[in-house]
């Protein structure tokens, strides 16, 4: 037998004490890696053993045994095991890379990647309960193990054993209990079952302690969706989601060659409370080889998709030096990516399999699908293909193509208006020449509409037009004539001098019944826009907005008719300001100056009397 006593360098004692104190946010996570690591050893083993059937195993497993009284915890598998060299090469990964630089590189979160994941950093995280460690291992097919030894303050040895058991044995000499580890008693067994199920439930093999078998090893993601009820899938939902109904669809896939991956999600029936809360909890539960990483990891969806919940297994990916922050790379880009694909071509799949389903589902969650629009440009129409709206042509919603498909000869764009209600957009003076042509028009009222319609120009190659920006191009059997156009040249000159608050004032077709209305410039701001922009503390220009008259109706040539009398009438500007105050009005706009318009309409109320 022998035995060798190695000290540490100064600067692999300063790591040692920032890994314990610094990087693991939860000292529950040291039962976690040295799972993670007997599952590992023991995958190592099952694929070692169909090469060689003198290394196989027929009861692959994990054990944990506690002892009270001596305050020890046991970690022992029958997995692949390790030698000499490996135990001093990988345990010694600390002690190898204890420098400077590693330790300024992991002060700045800037670890070297060969350092993520390997053996000898999780396995160092014991140091946050134990002044003691003690390795025992032996590799299948050798015929001596391997004893480690250290209390992580400067010194480890190591001594060759003759009659160690094929595996690893990790035992875990606890640090007495004080106030501050109260709730941290890892040899009571309800503590360590609770860890167990949070973090190691799906590994492929038993994790035991006693007679009990603590995991469930039940991935359901892993599974195929022929072998899972339901029941199964509803029960795993409702315990990822902490939401009492059934989920409206079941989404699982699985992603093989250079990067694989699996991943079970679920669209939920409603929304959650705090879908729209910036600081709310959302995102995938993360898993590396069926180990628990991370409960809500935001990298792996969009945002737009935040609602999905579910889980995602990689065989690996860029963890930080804990295992508890994602790094940022082309693996982490490209599950987003996929996913995000799936998911709205599961929801277009659901439109065409579930309509009830599919109305709920957008009842709930399309407003923030919605605020996809405003990101990546290829995804707008996955995202409009799925979309439905609001519509003037019935009362359910309807999809972009069904709209297209009822388009009368002659429409050559898609029609839509925005405002704060259904109501208050078809009683707008705008719909009225819409509404005389039949023209079909899309009644957006969610708060997102307002800045997605700026960004998305058009959908299967027909454009987007709204009905309240811009001159609308409706033929119309009332065409002003150039006659009607030179009569009311003089009355639409003195409006324009007189309200300081339009920029223009013009003659329309596409009123009706109303007799004004205001439209906004082809790429001005609309009105909720600009609310919207000044809510969030952006100055801008005062933006002014175009007053369109119908000189068909009996005001508008009033107003023509009493200025030609009476061009120096004072009285007269209080008419153009009513004119232009009931235009904002009928549009659910608010006046700047409430008391004046209601004084102004007293007086002329009480002339007419």
């Amino acid at each position: 037998m022998s035995t060798e006593t190695l000290e540490f360098q100064a600067e692999a004692r300063q790591l040692l004490e920032l890994m314990v104190h610094s990087i693991y946010s939860n000292k529950d996570i040291f039962l976690r890696e040295l799972i993670s690591n007997a599952s590992d050893a023991l995958d190592k083993r099952r694929l070692a053993g169909l090469k060689d059937d003198s290394l196989k195993t027929d009861d692959p497993h994990i054990e944990i045994e506690a002892d009270k009284e001596a305050r020890t915890l046991t970690v022992r598998d029958n997995g692949i095991g390790m030698t000499r060299d490996e135990v001093v090469g990988l345990i010694g990964t600390i002690a190898r890379s204890g420098t400077a630089e590693t330790l300024r590189r992991l002060k700045e979160n800037k670890e070297s990647a060969e350092l993520i994941g390997q053996f000898g950093v999780g396995f160092y995280s014991v140091f946050m309960v134990a002044d003691k460690v003690t390795l025992l291992t032996r590799k299948a097919g050798e015929q001596t193990g391997v004893r480690w030894e250290s209390d992580g303050d400067g010194t480890y040895t190591i001594e060759t054993v003759e009659d160690a058991p094929v595996g690893t044995s990790i035992r875990v000499h606890l640090r007495p209990a004080d106030e501050e580890d109260a709730l941290y008693d890892y040899t009571d067994e309800s503590k360590i079952r609770e860890i167990v199920k949070r973090y190691s439930d799906f590994i492929s093999f038993p994790v035991r302690m006693g007679e009990s078998t603590l995991n469930s090893m039940k991935a359901l993601w892993a599974r195929p969706r022929s072998e899972v009820s339901d029941e199964e899938y509803g029960e795993f939902y409702r315990h990822i989601s902490h939401d009492w109904t059934d989920p409206l669809d079941i989404i699982q896939m699985r992603a093989e060659g250079t990067f694989e991956y699996e991943a079970l999600l679920f669209l939920p029936s409603r929304a959650p409370h705090d879908l729209y809360q910036r600081d709310a909890r959302h995102g995938l539960q993360l898993y590396v080889k069926r180990v628990f990483i991370l409960d809500d990891s935001r990298e792996l969806l969009p945002d737009h998709l935040r609602f999905v919940k579910g889980v995602v297994d990689a065989a690996d990916l860029s963890l930080n030096i804990s295992r508890e922050i994602l790094q940022q790379d082309r693996h982490i880009q490209l599950i987003r990516r996929r996913l995000a694909k799936k998911i709205l071509a599961s929801i277009k799949d659901l439109m065409s399999k579930d309509a009830e389903k599919y109305r709920t589902f957008w009842r709930e969650f399309g407003p923030a699908v919605k605020e996809g629009l405003l990101d990546r440009a290829e995804d707008h129409k996955a995202i409009l293909d799925i979309a439905s709206f609001a519509s003037t042509a019935g009362d359910e919603p309807t999809t972009l193509a069904d709209y297209l498909a009822r388009m009368p000869e002659g429409q050559d764009k898609i029609y839509f208006m925005t405002g704060d209600s259904r109501a208050q957009i078809e009683n707008s003076p705008h719909m009225e020449a819409f509404r005389a042509k039949g023209y079909e028009v899309l009644l957006l009222t969610d708060r997102v509409d307002e800045i997605w319609v700026e960004g998305v120009h058009d959908y299967a190659g027909t454009e987007f037009q709204s009905i309240t920006r811009g001159a609308v191009d409706l033929p119309s059997e009332e065409e002003p004539s150039p006659e009607q156009a030179e009569s009311f040249a003089a009355v639409l000159t003195w409006l324009n001098d007189t309200l300081d608050d339009v920029k223009e004032v013009r003659l329309t077709t596409r009123l009706t019944s109303s007799p004004a209305c205001l439209v906004s410039d082809t790429d001005g701001l609309t009105p909720a826009l600009e609310k919207m922009y000044k809510a969030m503390g952006q100055e801008l220009p005062s933006v002014k907005r175009i007053l369109e008259l119908n000189p068909r109706h009996p005001l508008v040539g009033a107003v023509r008719a009493a200025h030609e009398k009476r061009p120096d009438d004072p009285e007269l500007s209080g008419t153009a300001e009513l004119l232009y105050g009931t235009a904002l009005l009928a549009e659910g706009g608010e006046l700047a100056d409430p008391a004046r318009f209601a004084a102004l309409l007293a007086d002329r109320l009480s002339k007419t009397v």
